[in-house]
């Protein structure tokens, strides 16, 4: 009887080692499925290398940023072109415009866009925005910049054959990415930003998409003294 019990005992330990092998092995190949990863947990406050420090400057100065070319939003097969856009907002005053070890943030006034067409005919779009937004600088061997838009501070309209209403970011706040680039003057650049959006109406309307492409240019000057550049460095 006792012989029986560790021949058992035995059994059911040498099985835990290859049950957990096969449940490793599973969870594996669900992750991967999932494009996921396993790894171990590694110390306490372990994380990745930290983001390169940036400068915006000069400190406390304000700026314009103003459209050159156009503007356009895509969603779905309806495209929109605005030639006229523009916001404003000032550097943080020193120490505010350096972080050690990361992005320098600045509050901007909504975006305007005007003289806006879009390629269905017989369909005109105006553009309201609302609500605190913001610009993120991010120096690098190639400078980043995020635009932060508040939940439903978009809003696009068509009107005409076809009247649609596109809202940006409608359940949430989110950032659209572009770059920066140093000049007189510098520039902030989107390519292809994807945009979350909500498109409602009738017949025409893009009703399926939930992105939209952003494509824009802008000049940006020192309105403080136009003699200087606002600049991001580390």
């Amino acid at each position: 009887m006792r012989s029986d019990m560790r021949t058992a005992t035995r059994s059911a330990m040498t099985r835990r080692p290859r049950r957990a092998r096969t449940a490793l092995t599973a969870a594996t190949g669900i992750a991967a499925a999932l494009g996921l990863s396993l790894a171990m947990a590694g110390p306490a406050g372990a994380s990745t290398a930290a983001a390169a420090p940036t400068t915006v400057a000069p400190a406390g100065h304000g700026f314009s940023a103003a459209l050159t070319g156009t503007s356009t939003f895509s969603a779905g097969s309806v495209t929109v072109t605005c030639t006229a856009s523009g916001s404003t907002g000032q550097v943080p005053a020193a120490p505010g415009n350096h972080n050690a070890a990361g992005p320098v943030s600045s509050a901007i006034s909504a975006p305007t866009y005007g003289s806006c067409t879009t390629s269905m005919p017989g369909v005109g779009a105006t553009v309201t925005t609302t609500g605190d937004w913001g610009v993120a600088m991010q120096n690098g061997a190639q400078v980043t910049a995020g635009l932060a838009m508040p939940s439903g501070g978009f809003v696009l309209k068509t009107s005409g054959l076809a009247n649609c209403t596109v809202t940006a970011a409608p359940t949430a706040a989110a950032t659209v990415s572009g770059s920066w680039t140093n000049g007189a003057p510098s520039t902030l650049k989107f390519t292809d930003a994807a945009v979350p959006v909500k498109v409602e109406g009738g017949f025409g309307c893009p009703t399926t998409a939930t992105s939209s492409k952003f494509n824009a240019t802008y000049k940006v000057t020192d309105t403080t003294d136009p003699a200087s550049r606002i600049t991001v460095t580390g």
